[in-house]
């Protein structure tokens, strides 16, 4: 059972799953939820819309000219009601805005839906106007039933406006309102009213139809034709749904085509039957035609008895003698003797609304006119829901099932979309002499033979696709029973096919660009005749704007990989050893494109470690390259033990610099100011941790009791702005902590777009003691898309701290003589640690160090040594001035200490702290690689 549309919970539910790539059920109606999943294929942002704003409108055209009259009524009718009206051209731009309480309308100009915005469904999500020209029909969409959350607070009743003579739509007309103030009266009062306005598009009637029309009223006032006075002419329009008089406008259309007098049943809905007469009549003027009437039996109205052979034609001669007809007296009923071929008796139904007994006009026209007018039509109509169904998504794949779903059953009775399997993967070059893979098949293909979805299929030369292919022409076998070649590759399954009616064929091969990406085949079996010779053309009209979009898909699904592979080679593949912290990492890409998230863990010296995540502007392989440009920099400066406030200050100038550089060249719009970045320092020796921020939301700090805390870090300006300092703060974090670092796609994904909301979300789930960083980004895993609309980076790191046993520390006077003392210190601490083999190295570089910082440093000098992975000797001094390695000539008396250190040990190095610096060293333990 779905929900009704005013089930907020069951529909946020099913849209934070659709999100998520569960599984929704049935708890959303079946329009909502096809919109939805266009929506998210299409990589629509539930959390946010721009409108695009487009001046170039026709306001002053036929459609604003037949919709004036309908909607001036409309807001004389709802004046007073909190309900606002909008008519819209066939690309969903708005071109006028008529009634409306004056709060509801500022709510939707700050929504941007106001004159010459426009709200397609692949740009805003689903709603009243867009999700009606997407589905060609009319939509009712409420509340939650929006995919973009920027609409949930309203109702919209959109229907399309189509040209009664093309068949193109031409706009929509829209109810909208508060989702509190929704009535599903309004998707009938809206269908109403795109009724009459094309109504009003048929005011500009020919002379010849005029004249036809006055004929036609000059014979019922003869009382050649049965009904009221001249002058009143009735219209089914009154009584009956969107649905019955898109039926009875087609009959009524093909009656005229006929160009012969006859009679035809049409069956409506809850079981009604309307009886269509049709009658030639020819005007003063010599101009000839026919007048369709409906007759609508009423209560009494004797049933359609059989009265001739079941071979007799569908439709008679109201004046033949098998044909007669009465009227009873005082009313309008048509008592029909007779009989429509193959016609139940019809019973009146209380399901629908009885309508009056009587007889209406429904339509005159020319024969010869009308069966080009109807051929036509039918193409045009066709053309045009080709250009608004086929390429919604860059989905190849969803591509070439839009097509079969377009040609079916309007077109051919079957249909099958082949492509290499090249194509699917978005590679180049593309070849197509080897075997395709059906990837799209429309009709009731079981009863027909035809081969499944999946399959490789290698068609033998003689067949028609195989033919299209090679000469980029289509092919059409207008009758298969007399083309034996078409069933060379497999000749079984084409007699069985054979035997299930199918025996007319096009071939039609995919060319976009001059290259051929596959083949489309359209079948008609006896629900059609065959195909005619210009229906090529219109098969080839068909394939070739789907030809169009599957390259686009196709070229998008390459670059898409292309960008992807990028960014996961510059990506870190791993984490670095260190033992500051346990960590973990989820890097989730954007259904739309490649985006520019990307995150680090950096080892530095003292057994620190530094924490990295970043968010590039923009999508694609320019956010990719850049990601890869900034990371490669914030490892360069992190190895020269910059602080964390001057690495951001570094990035804030290198992305000034690349951001000019790309301007040079041409490409502005690729700017990369805006890009964030949160770098985090910190020191298991200490527990404290350091943090800045550049336009990066605030971190997460889950204590080991639970507690969930986002330390007040000083928000600076994002990176590329320039002229503005950076701010650090210094967080003591207890051993086991864990540091969350995100970007703001988690955010926006967890709060639906809502920055409160995600933050509060966010601390709910990490308030769980005793999870495990990678048990926490499973958590948070969880709860967003597997491909959601921007991308996602998290890194969760659990603090280790240096307990007092792996810690030794000497505060040292500025005398020279405490050098002796403080080396035998050192090996007696060393042998303790079970590190004797290491006392020779360490003498020479405790000496050396502390010696030049009594010499030329200042005070405070400190001694530090770390048992960690590697054995750590520190001495820090109040001096900036930090001592470099040079090579002693053989005269020399000195030189040679700080030469001899870097030779002995593994790595050394100098850092600047707000009190001096400090001049490192490592070594590797006994047993460990150099």
């Amino acid at each position: 059972m779905s929900s009704t549309w005013d089930d907020a919970a069951a529909l946020a539910k099913a849209h934070d799953r659709l999100l998520s790539g569960g599984t929704v059920g049935k708890a959303v109606r079946k329009p909502i939820l096809s919109s939805w999943r266009r929506c998210h294929l299409q990589g629509v942002a539930a959390n946010g819309f721009e409108a695009p704003y487009d001046s170039d409108l026709d306001f002053g055209g036929k459609l604003a000219y037949a919709a004036g009259p309908v909607l001036d009524h409309l807001e004389s009718v709802l004046s007073g009601m909190p309900v606002t009206v909008f008519l819209t051209d066939e690309r969903a731009r708005i071109m006028e805005r008529r009634g409306g309480e004056p709060c509801l309308n500022r709510y939707l100009e700050r929504l941007q839906v106001a004159p010459c915005f426009g709200i397609p469904e692949e740009l805003a999500g689903t709603n009243g106007i867009g999700t009606a020209l997407a589905v060609a029909g009319p939509a009712f969409v409420v509340g939650r039933e929006h995919f973009a959350d920027v609409w949930r607070r309203l109702a919209c009743a959109g229907a399309p406006v189509r040209d009664p003579l093309s068949g193109q739509f031409l706009g929509v007309l829209d109810l909208t309102c508060r989702d509190r103030d929704a009535d599903r009266a309004m998707l009938e009062a809206v269908t109403e009213a795109s009724h009459a306005v094309e109504q009003g598009l048929l005011d500009g009637v020919t002379a010849r139809e005029r004249a036809l029309l006055e004929a036609y009223q000059d014979a019922r006032s003869r009382g050649a034709v049965g009904g009221r006075p001249s002058g009143t002419l009735l219209t089914p329009w009154d009584v009956l749904g969107p649905c019955d008089r898109h039926i009875l406008e087609e009959r009524a259309t093909e009656l005229i085509s006929s160009g012969q007098a006859g009679l035809a049943e049409v069956r409506l809905s809850g079981g009604r039957a309307v009886i269509l007469v049709s009658r030639p009549i020819e005007s003063s003027s010599g101009v000839t035609g026919v007048a369709v009437e409906a007759a609508f039996p009423g209560v009494g109205v004797h049933p359609l008895r059989p009265r001739q052979s079941p071979q007799a034609p569908e439709t008679r001669a109201p004046g033949s003698p098998e044909l007669a007809e009465t009227r009873a007296p005082g009313t309008e009923s048509l008592v029909v003797h007779g009989h429509v071929s193959g016609s139940p008796p019809v019973a009146a139904s209380s399901a629908a609304p009885a309508a009056p007994a009587g007889r209406w006009l429904l339509a005159v026209g020319e024969p010869v006119i009308g069966r080009l007018a109807l051929r036509a039509r039918q193409r045009l109509g066709l053309i045009a829901d080709a250009g608004s169904r086929i390429g919604t998504t860059l989905d190849v794949s969803r591509t070439a099932e839009e097509l079969t779903e377009v040609a079916v059953p309007r077109f051919a009775d079957f249909a099958a979309v082949d492509l290499p399997d090249s194509v699917l993967l978005g590679e180049e070059p593309i070849r197509v002499d080897g075997p395709l893979r059906r990837v799209a098949l429309g009709g009731p293909y079981e009863a027909s033979h035809l081969k499944p979805l999946g399959d490789l299929i290698t068609f033998a030369a003689s067949t028609p696709q195989a033919q299209a292919l090679v000469t980029s022409e289509p092919v059409r076998e207008r009758t298969l029973s007399r083309a034996p070649g078409w069933m060379a590759d497999d000749p079984v399954r084409g007699s069985k096919i054979l035997g299930a009616g199918v025996h007319s064929l096009i071939a039609v091969p995919m060319l976009a660009r001059g290259t051929a990406l596959g083949v489309a085949s359209f079948y008609r079996s006896r629900a059609h005749g065959p195909f005619e010779e210009d229906d090529l053309v219109l098969a080839e009209e068909l394939v070739g704007r789907a030809a169009v979009c599957i390259d686009n898909a196709r070229r998008f699904t390459r670059e898409h990989a292309m960008a992807l592979a990028l960014q996961k080679g510059m990506l870190p593949s791993g984490l670095p050893v260190q033992h500051a912290v346990d960590a973990a990492h989820r890097y989730l890409p954007a259904a739309s494109g490649v985006g520019g998230d990307w995150f680090d863990v950096i080892p530095l010296s003292g057994a620190r470690v530094a924490l990295v995540v970043g968010d590039v502007v923009g999508h694609g392989l320019h956010a990719a390259a850049t990601m890869g440009r900034l990371r490669t920099a914030v490892h360069n400066f992190s190895a020269l033990d910059l602080a964390a406030d001057e690495i951001l200050t570094q990035l804030d100038d290198l992305v000034i610099r690349l951001d000019l550089d790309d301007q040079r060249a041409g490409k502005s719009s690729m700017g990369m100011v805006g890009t964030s970045c949160l770098y985090a320092v910190y020191d298991p020796g200490t527990r404290r941790c350091t943090l800045g921020r550049a336009g990066h939301p605030p971190p997460a700090v889950v204590l080991p009791d639970g507690t969930v805390a986002f330390p007040d870090v000083p928000a600076g300006p994002p990176l590329g702005l320039g002229g503005l300092p950076f701010e650090t703060v210094d967080v003591e974090l207890p051993e086991g902590s864990l540091l969350v670092l995100y970007t703001d796609g988690l955010i926006e994904h967890l709060g639906g777009g809502d920055l409160e909301r995600g933050l509060d979300r966010l601390q709910n789930v990490l308030a769980l003691r005793g999870r495990t960083p990678e048990q926490v980004c499973k958590a948070l895993g969880a709860l967003v898309p597997a491909e959601p609309s921007d991308d996602i980076a998290l890194l969760v790191a659990r603090t280790r701290a240096l307990g007092a046993a792996q810690l030794a520390t000497w505060d040292l006077p500025a005398d020279p003589p405490v050098v002796p003392r403080v080396r035998e210190e050192v090996i007696a601490r060393l042998a303790d640690w079970g590190l004797g083999e290491l006392g020779f190295t360490t003498e020479l570089v405790v000496s050396e160090l502390v010696t030049n910082a009594i010499r030329y440093g200042g005070e405070p000098i400190q001694l530090r040594l770390l048992h960690d992975s590697t054995l750590i000797c520190e001495v820090s001094d109040g001096s900036s001035l930090a001592p470099r390695m040079r090579r002693a000539r053989t005269m020399d008396e000195g030189g040679r200490g700080l030469f001899l250190v870097a030779q002995l040990t593994q790595r050394w190095g100098t850092r600047y702290t707000t009190q001096g610096k400090v001049i490192w060293v490592e070594q590797s333990l006994p047993g460990q690689p150099v």
